[in-house]
C-alpha cells in the first residue's frame, strides 16, 4: 500500500534532509574539495568519504523504500543520492588552478597521472 500524496511529500522532504546530512556528516566540504589538486592522497580520502556517503545514503533510501512500499521515496532519494554523488566527484576531478577536469583515472583513484618517462 502506498503512501497518501500528503505522507509522500513529508516522507520524501525527510529522506531528502536525511541524504543530505549524510552527505555533510560523511564528505569533507565542498569548497575545500573544489580547491585540493586532485590526484593527491586528499583526493583519495575524498574519494573514499564520498563513496562511504554514497553507499550509506543509498541503504537509507532502500530500507525507507522498502518499509513505506512507495515509489516516490526511491525517485526522490535515488536523485538527491546521485545528484551530491555527482558535485563530490566533478570536484574532486577538477583542477582548481586550471578549471579542467583530469584523467580519470588520477582523480578517481587517488593516484598521480602516468608520466611519458616515468618521471625521470
Amino acid at each position: 500500500m502506498a503512501l497518501k500524496p500528503n505522507e509522500q511529500i513529508i516522507v520524501s522532504a525527510a529522506i531528502g534532509t536525511a541524504v543530505y546530512s549524510i552527505f555533510a556528516l560523511n564528505a569533507p566540504n565542498l569548497a575545500d574539495v573544489r580547491a585540493s589538486a586532485p590526484g593527491g592522497a586528499a583526493s583519495a580520502n575524498t574519494h573514499k568519504s564520498v563513496k562511504t556517503a554514497t553507499w550509506s545514503s543509498a541503504l537509507l533510501v532502500s530500507g525507507i523504500g522498502l518499509l513505506a512500499k512507495d515509489p516516490t521515496i526511491y525517485i526522490v532519494g535515488g536523485l538527491l543520492t546521485v545528484v551530491e554523488a555527482w558535485k563530490y566527484h566533478y570536484a574532486n576531478a577538477t583542477d582548481a588552478a586550471t578549471g579542467a577536469v583530469t584523467a580519470p583515472g588520477a582523480a578517481v583513484s587517488g593516484q598521480p597521472a602516468p608520466t611519458l618517462n616515468g618521471g625521470y
